[in-house]
């Protein structure tokens, strides 16, 4: 079984079923199909919390991003599985991987809330992740209630 931390405003969208994926860098070894994950906050911390019981793991793809400050969202680029995603399906993207700024406010750093969600993706990717491209997995769970 592989745990997963999340950033603490991620908890509520985790918990209400909205947010199904995490985005990760590569590593020794990931969740494999099949396989429960354990989703927490705090990890390694006194505040650790677990989110929810332990989902099912159903996918596990990968990923490329790219970003730049050429561009307003700085998120420029996302493929999923070879896939590119056009402008709109990237926001949509952005809004089911957390980034909705509605859902944000008041929780989250207000520096890192855009007027989307993909620009906010942008931001938070921006302060996480040096360069301009990642490469990694997304790995999807099974929605609660499934």
């Amino acid at each position: 079984m592989v745990a997963y931390s999340f950033k603490t405003f991620f908890g509520p969208q985790i918990e209400d079923g909205s947010k199904t994926h995490t985005i990760r860098g590569h590593r020794r070894r990931h969740a494999h199909v099949g396989e429960p994950v354990q989703l927490f906050t705090g990890m390694r911390t006194r505040h650790c919390r677990k989110i929810i019981p332990d989902p099912v793991c159903i996918a596990v793809l990968p990923i490329l991003m790219m970003s730049s400050d050429l561009i307003e969202p700085g998120l420029a680029y996302i493929e999923i599985d070879g896939r590119p995603l056009n402008r709109d399906e990237i926001e949509a993207f952005a809004v089911s991987d957390g980034f909705a700024p509605e859902r944000l406010r008041g929780i989250a750093p207000a520096k890192m809330i855009g007027a989307t969600a993909r620009e906010t993706m942008g931001r938070f990717w921006a302060a996480e992740n040096p360069g301009t491209s990642f490469q990694g997995v997304i790995i999807k769970w099974e929605a609660c209630g499934s």
